[in-house]
């Protein structure tokens, strides 16, 4: 079970279900039609030696869960493109876990990509990033601090300008933070965001039960992290849906359903998946002002 202080390496705890997230993006890439190209995924899975398919249609429930993480990373992968090339500087990815967004995606010249995790996370990502030999022309900082910390402090010690228009990334997190650290984390990136800048939010809301509990996911559960995921969050109770509290402090909220997304992209998600996964959202929010 969790506690407010746990840690963890890329095959342990939360760490683990970066690694899965890694996975099901590596599906994703061998793809025809694939939604998301990342080069290093597969090369995180094979370095920790775990047995998971590596190809789009080895396992049903690989290659299920690995569309809506290409609908997912699609949907982030143009919010973030986007708003750099609209003109934010900075780009944070929070809980980047084994995120290759510094150097797959193509940024415009003066961006710089910062990457929040645990230490032992980045460090081992780092390793094969440079054993694959990636390179990135935006600049990337990591910043070793975990979200339940002090991270602000950690994250402007590593040079990121709070005056700056900046990008923020809450991607697979929000379960994964008590209560009181979610809100947190909101009041601190509207403190650190200037007028302009906008963040991109996974939203799993009232999907998250049926998620967890659907055997597709248990079994991916058991594969990746052996035991159960549902025991790596916290279940309490959350003052004010993301959309709510960023509407509320001048921020203006686009909202969409995962299911609505994959149609719009051609790549609808298989009948199990949709009824599952299809009512997540994914929003991103722009600060006016």
């Amino acid at each position: 079970m969790r506690r407010d202080d746990d840690q963890w390496d890329i095959t342990t705890s939360v760490g683990a279900t970066a690694l899965a997230v890694a996975a099901g993006r590596a599906v994703e890439t061998k793809r025809s039609d694939g939604l998301v190209n990342d080069p290093y995924a597969q090369a995180f899975v094979d370095a920790t030696g775990k047995d998971m398919p590596d190809r789009p249609f080895d396992d049903e429930a690989w290659a299920a869960q690995a569309t809506y993480l290409g609908v997912r990373s699609r949907f982030f992968d143009d919010c973030l493109s986007g708003a750099a090339q609209a003109g934010a500087e900075q780009v944070v990815i929070l809980a980047a876990g084994l995120d290759t967004r510094a150097f797959r995606l193509s940024w415009p010249a003066g961006v710089t990509v910062y990457e929040i995790d645990q230490s032992a996370v980045l460090d081992f990502k780092d390793r094969i990033l440079d054993q694959e030999g990636a390179d990135t022309a935006a600049g990337r900082i990591v910043v070793p601090v975990d979200l339940r910390h002090d991270w602000p402090a950690a994250l402007t010690g590593a040079g990121f300008d709070p005056s700056r228009r900046t990008v923020w990334l809450a991607e697979g997190l929000l379960p994964y933070l008590p209560a009181a650290a979610e809100h947190l984390l909101f009041e601190r990136v509207q403190e650190l965001s200037a007028p302009g800048s906008r963040i991109a939010v996974e939203h799993f809301g009232g999907s998250i039960d049926k998620i967890t509990s659907s055997p597709e996911f248990q079994t991916m559960s058991q594969q990746v992290i052996g035991a159960d995921v549902r025991t790596l969050f916290f279940s309490e109770d959350r003052d004010a849906a993301p959309d709510v509290w960023l509407s509320g402090h001048g921020w203006t909220v686009t909202s969409s359903l995962a299911g609505d997304l994959a149609q719009e992209y051609g790549r609808p998600l298989p009948p199990g998946v949709a009824e599952v996964m299809g009512g997540i959202e994914l929003m991103r929010a722009d600060l006016t002002g």
